[in-house]
């Protein structure tokens, strides 16, 4: 589990959330099981965390003057122009229970149908899966080196891992 510092906001609205940035951090709300609240995380905290461990890892949130609470990334905004996100969303989690995120499906390798003059379309970018924040994978390889021409590769035709349920139509 990944840990992330974030501090309470008392003050909400367009120039609190201003001046927040000002201070180099990133205004983000916390909701889930118990309350919902607002907080200030650094941004680029966050970006390491999630780059060394995936968007759906499962993160410690240790608030300032408050406990410390187990949560997932549910959302973000970017800004249009710049780079850098503008806001958080966390989800607080029960880590005994299951919970549904979405999943990136990765293209592993080339098929040989691609050599034959074949194009691949990758449809589904990203699966929904069911399981508990601990077993949420990073990504769901699929292996093109079997895949000849005209084959196509279904949703059930997937494999995942440990306690993972795949929750998109076959």
């Amino acid at each position: 589990m990944s840990a992330l510092a974030g501090k309470l906001r008392k003050a909400t609205g367009k120039s609190a959330t201003r001046d927040v940035r000002n201070d180099d951090a990133m205004p983000a709300v916390m909701y889930g099981l118990k309350d919902n609240l607002n907080l200030s995380v650094d941004p680029k905290e966050l970006k390491k965390l999630l780059e060394e461990k995936g968007r759906n890892t499962l993160i410690e949130l240790n608030i300032e003057g408050d406990s410390s609470r187990n949560v997932v990334l549910k959302e973000y905004q970017s800004h249009p122009l710049k780079p850098g996100w503008l806001h958080a969303d966390f989800l607080e989690v029960d880590i005994t229970k299951k919970i549904k995120v979405k999943v990136p499906v990765v293209l592993v390798g080339s098929a040989p149908g691609e050599k034959m003059g074949g194009i691949v379309n990758h449809i589904i970018r990203q699966i929904e899966v069911e399981s508990t924040p601990k077993n949420i994978p990073e990504k769901i390889e699929v292996p093109m080196g079997d895949l000849q021409l005209n084959q196509t590769i279904h949703v059930s035709d997937l494999v995942v891992e440990g306690e993972v349920e795949i929750v998109n139509p076959p």
